[in-house]
């Protein structure tokens, strides 16, 4: 379980491609490196901390499942190789495609349904290398990745569920002092000072529960909504929001849609995952010591 929250959610803190939460506050106009200036010290604690706790686990489970292996044995090589390389740059233009279509605003509308010039055709492109990667990938590899459409699908299925469950949720949270919640944003203010650890907790704990890019956004309007403001005198409440939507959604499997798929992939290949309870009993007892930790030396 670890892993899942190291590789799924915390080691995608620093950057905006590595992250929704992160990529929805660049398209609400936060500078791309900003995350990388003000989050690598908060993002190296944790997963520095994590990261221990992982090569404890992971070194306990390979002595109770071999026990009699001798040292050199622990030496001995394993050839790695990589094939499909023609994916690599594949890969380089769907990320290149993503930022060039948040950085170009022509603002047209199309005229139906509300959509735009530039997320039209950044969906064309994204298809376009889907289906060149579809078409020239030897299906020898994808064989030998166990590659499978199932995951996805059961993923696709579960998340559109959350999506719409979560819109009455997010209303009541948006409504502010008008909704039967507002007990729970006043939290986030002592007078007019931003209580930045609450906002950690609160984006966090929410992210966990409903997904953390809507999470993001909501307290993202609720710090300011102008970008200029939660990057500058507000830094401080922009990070707390920051690391408390990337890394907390690692507190349960719908959280942060990889921690679903990984489980996905590894159910279907016959791998024993923990239930859905089993993994929030794993997170509870790896994850929260090490948020309440870091919240109080950099937010607190």
């Amino acid at each position: 379980m670890p892993a899942i929250f190291l590789i799924a959610n915390i080691g995608g803190t620093v950057t905006p491609l590595g992250n929704p939460p992160l990529f929805v506050g660049f398209l609400r106009g936060v500078d791309f490196f900003w995350p990388l200036q003000h989050l690598v010290p908060v993002t190296c604690l944790i997963a520095g901390l994590v990261l221990a706790i992982f090569i404890v686990v992971d070194a306990w489970y390979y002595r109770d499942e071999h026990p009699h292996v001798v040292s050199h044995h622990r030496m001995q090589s394993t050839e790695v190789r990589i094939r499909g390389w023609l994916n690599v740059p594949l890969i380089a233009a769907i990320m290149a495609t993503i930022v060039l279509s948040s950085m170009w605003r022509p603002a047209i509308d199309i005229g139906f349904a509300g959509l735009r010039l530039e997320n039209v055709l950044r969906d064309m492109v994204l298809t376009g290398i889907a289906i060149v990667s579809l078409r020239l990938t030897s299906q020898e590899h994808r064989h030998a990745n166990g590659f499978s459409w199932e995951p996805i699908r059961e993923v696709a299925k579960l998340f559109a569920g959350i999506f719409i469950c979560i819109v009455p949720v997010l209303a009541m949270l948006q409504a502010g002092s008008r909704c039967s919640l507002a007990w729970l944003l006043g939290l986030t203010t002592d007078g007019d000072a931003p209580r930045n650890l609450a906002y950690f907790w609160l984006s966090g704990a929410l992210s966990a529960f409903l997904d953390n890019a809507p999470t993001y956004l909501m307290f993202f309007d609720l710090a300011g909504g102008n970008a200029n403001t939660p990057m500058g005198p507000l830094a401080g409440t922009l990070a707390a929001i920051s690391i408390g939507a990337s890394s907390m959604g690692a507190l349960t499997y719908v959280g942060n849609a990889p921690n679903l798929m990984i489980q996905a992939i590894a159910t279907e290949r016959g791998i024993a995952m923990p239930s859905f309870f089993g993994f929030m009993v794993w997170s509870a007892v790896v994850l929260l010591p090490v948020f309440a930790l870091a919240g109080y030396i950099f937010f607190g």
